[in-house]
């Protein structure tokens, strides 16, 4: 079995008596991109400095390809980092920003010629070499500072909010530049970002954060379809999440009517978190349905129209389709056994900041 190319073992961190990070383990295998997703505040930055050697944990290990790199400086691991700010030195042309680290590292000059060129190509800003940074927009700018670290053959890059500060079509423009860096370079990207559409974009992993712990970890198409805590699928998408009673395998009750799941092993009369995407909720007319209500709200999306549904109980459903009832209509619920993700309620505030789901 090939080894990871990060093991991170039972890392912790504090900050002010504030734990930041608690027993966290986490392996990332060779030419992967790993996005720790999370809010302000969950520990995914510390992190990715930790691995970088900006920080050193409280307890535990970083393992880099089988060694143990937990005291190693950030200049004598094999990985570069980007920073949402891009620290470019202003004073120097683009050819010296990128050069720098090969000089330090007291490359031939013709190399560094080379590797400068190939680096302005592979980012699409060939012929940029002696221009200032100050001449570049945000995105060039950011382009330049991916350039500068991918020059030093890193084997792992990581990526802290790099495009936080650009406008949206940018940003979108660049997911797909660091997805194409990614295959053509095979080299391993660990990316930090609170923004769940670009970590279900970018990502072959993900890893969702919060408090410090590891809430899960999977593919995009599992954290989305599959959440294990409640956490989880509010942070990801839209979701309606929703109490109910699992009465026995693959039936629940919600608000008094019963819907037919594909889940089983909760027991019998037992309450637990429903979680229902808004785009699988299906509205059809009275009494073709399960549970009825009544249409409350609507926004045109552009895609899709988003209407919110009020049932006899009070609760609004959020609900994504490209069908459109009006504001006042009567109508049905219905949705797909399939599209029903039945969750075990936490039973402390503590267990549910795990995100432990038995």
């Amino acid at each position: 079995m090939n080894q990871p190319l990060i093991d991170l073992q039972h890392i912790s961190k504090h900050y002010d008596n504030t734990m930041v990070l608690d027993d966290l383990s986490l392996t990332v295998k060779e030419n992967s991109f790993v996005t720790l997703l999370g809010p302000s505040g969950c520990g995914k930055t510390t992190t990715l400095r930790i691995i970088g050697g900006f920080e050193t944990p409280d307890t535990g290990k970083v393992i880099f390809n089988g060694t143990d790199i937990t005291s190693l400086p950030p200049n004598k691991r094999s990985l570069n980092t980007v920073f949402q700010k891009y620290a470019l030195f202003t004073h120097m042309t683009i050819a010296e920003n990128i050069a720098f680290g090969l000089k330090i590292k007291n490359k031939p000059k013709a190399y560094i010629d080379d590797k400068i060129k190939y680096a302005l190509k592979l980012v699409n800003l060939d012929g940029y070499e002696h221009r200032s940074v100050e001449s570049l927009s945000g995105g060039q700018q950011q382009r330049i500072a991916i350039a500068r670290a991918i020059v030093n053959e890193p084997r792992l890059l990581l990526l802290d909010e790099p495009l936080g500060a650009l406008d949206l079509k940018l940003r979108q423009d660049m997911q797909y530049e660091l997805i194409r860096l990614k295959n053509e370079l095979g080299i391993t990207f660990i990316y930090v970002t609170h923004d769940q559409e670009e970590a279900l974009t970018m990502s072959d992993t993900i890893v969702v954060m919060n408090q410090g712990y590891i809430q899960q970890m999977g593919s995009p198409e599992s954290i989305y379809n599959e959440p294990e805590n409640a956490f989880v699928a509010d942070f990801i998408g839209d979701s309606n999440i929703v109490p109910g009673i699992m009465l026995r395998d693959e039936l629940v009750e919600i608000f008094g009517a019963k819907f037919t799941c594909v889940d089983k092993g909760f027991g019998t009369n037992r309450p637990v978190d429903v979680v229902i995407r808004p785009e699988d909720i299906d509205l059809v007319e009275p009494g073709q349905g399960i549970l009825g209500g009544t249409v409350t709200h609507l926004i045109f999306k552009g895609v899709h129209y988003e209407m919110e549904v009020t049932t006899p109980d009070g609760y609004e459903w959020l609900v994504h389709s490209t069908d459109l009832f009006p504001v006042g209509k009567k109508v049905d619920i219905r949705v797909d056994p399939f599209d029903i993700q039945i969750m075990n309620k936490p039973a402390s505030e503590d267990e549910e900041a795990i995100g432990v789901n038995e």
